[in-house]
């Protein structure tokens, strides 16, 4: 049976050496390796301030990743505390079933104004995760409702992740993590990497686009419009690789759905709220419309849990019946939870008045020139990215490479950089990064500096 001892509060403040026994004694983490669940030794972060984060010894890191791509306006702002703090004051909760709040409703008709085309709908969820479900679930009811209970399926794409909710795993496509979960493989179809690094010796990247589009195509061919409800995809796979697609692929693969009445989901968890350097990149960086779009991470910008699904009004008529009552029966206790709003509405605020998005715009060439230039570093394969988005791609260092071979460059390439002071997220033989959007240009030197260095330590390592 657990016990706290002989701890008289819970915000004392306890030596390293006693948070870490209870971490790996008690905390279950996400992605545990279950060979050792309570072995992992994490690192104890204990504050961060902008782009940097200080562990309990007080050794400061460079946040690369961002938090979980999703700290763009950095860490330790007075003014979002105060507007957390003062909505906990006036308002703390308020079920959404039977009431709405000032702060949703106000977020509510400000995302409406800064999504793109007719999607006007937002259905405040808890994060990402269940952001996707409910625009799966829309999928479904919206087909139940016009008498077409066969157009279930969904198809998503190899690399590409949705979250870790049922639903949301169930059309992740990340093969190379291997899950003993289940999922709902009847809902299901997956299409092959769209990844132009991947694309075979001699082939343009037009002929890839092609190719990838064909991909859909044929799926739709083989399973059957009539049962295909959706197709979710992620402007940028982040989880993935930060895969970029080939010019004008969202926007082809866009009027295929219309085509065969499929509703598109564009999955903006991580790059809507400014990583492009727009509030959505649907519309103002890919030059689509889709039916359906989700967002978390950076709509508060981390500090407090929230999500969004947002729906057009096109679909919202057709899920419209006044003479077969039928519920929505989806939602979440903490939906629209006024203190995440007011922490939104904040973010925002904070977006508007310093001119983030102008900011990400004025920076992203550079941060995308010292990007390039690690491509010259012997362990390097592939770089890429896009607005403060990038991705190393590790190439094998001898022949018959394994997948162990891969882990191994991946972790050294994370233990050098966390040395000289940068956190970046290891995927694989992967390193990804999606620093705070208020990084200045010295600071993004900063960090590509001891990314090189790291670099250069791989590679005489290996």
């Amino acid at each position: 049976m657990g016990t706290m001892g002989d701890t008289k509060s819970h915000f004392n403040d306890h030596s390293q050496e006693v948070l870490r026994q209870w971490d790996q004694s008690h905390q279950f983490h996400p992605w545990a390796a279950m060979d050792d669940p309570h072995g992992s030794d994490y690192t104890l972060i204990e504050k961060g301030k902008g782009i940097y984060l200080w562990d309990k010894s007080g050794k400061r890191y460079i946040d690369g990743p961002g938090g979980m791509w999703c700290a763009q306006i950095g860490y330790g702002r007075k003014e979002m505390a105060e507007a957390i703090s003062n909505q906990v004051m006036k308002l703390p909760y308020a079920s959404p079933w039977t009431n709405t709040t000032e702060p949703s409703a106000v977020l509510a008709k400000k995302i409406a104004d800064i999504a793109p085309a007719d999607l006007n709908n937002v259905f405040f969820t808890t994060g990402g995760s269940t952001a996707v479900d409910t625009a799966l679930r829309t999928v479904h009811f919206m087909n139940n409702r016009l008498g077409r209970p066969d157009k279930k399926i969904v198809l998503a794409r190899e690399k590409g992740y949705h979250g870790a909710t049922y639903l949301a795993a169930t059309v992740t496509g990340k093969e190379r993590d291997k899950s003993r979960f289940d999922i709902e493989s009847r809902l299901v179809r997956f299409l092959p990497d769209v990844n132009p690094y991947k694309r075979p010796d001699g082939m343009s990247v037009s002929a890839w686009c092609d190719a990838k589009v064909a991909d859909l195509e044929n799926a739709i061919a083989k399973i059957g419009a009539d049962r295909i409800g959706g197709f979710i995809a992620e402007p940028i796979l982040c989880s993935g690789g930060v895969i970029v697609p080939p010019e004008s692929y969202h926007k082809r693969t866009l009027e295929i759905c219309r085509k065969y009445d499929i509703l598109y989901i564009s999955d903006e968890v991580v790059t809507a709220f400014g990583r492009l350097g727009y509030w959505f990149a649907s519309k103002d960086v890919f030059d689509i419309e889709p039916d359906i779009i989700t967002c978390a991470k950076g709509l508060t910008s981390g500090y407090l849990p929230l999500g969004a699904c947002i729906i057009s009004d096109r679909v919202m008529d057709r899920m419209v019946n006044s003479t077969d009552l039928a519920l929505f029966s989806a939602g979440y206790t903490y939906s629209a939870h006024p203190v995440c709003c007011a922490a939104a509405l904040k973010n925002i605020e904070i977006f508007e008045n310093e001119r983030i998005l102008e900011h990400v715009k004025k920076i992203t060439p550079h941060f995308q020139n010292r990007l390039e230039a690690l491509a010259d570093h012997r362990v390097v394969g592939n770089v890429r990215g896009m607005g403060l988005l990038g991705c190393i791609e590790g190439k094998p260092y001898k022949e018959g490479v394994t997948l162990d071979d891969e882990r191994k460059l991946g972790a050294l390439l994370d233990i050098a950089c966390e040395k000289r002071g940068l956190l970046v997220r290891p995927l694989i033989n992967m390193a990804v990064f999606s620093p705070p959007l208020v990084i200045s240009v010295e600071e993004i030197d900063g960090m590509f500096d001891i990314l090189s260095e790291a670099l250069d330590e791989v590679a005489d390592g290996l």
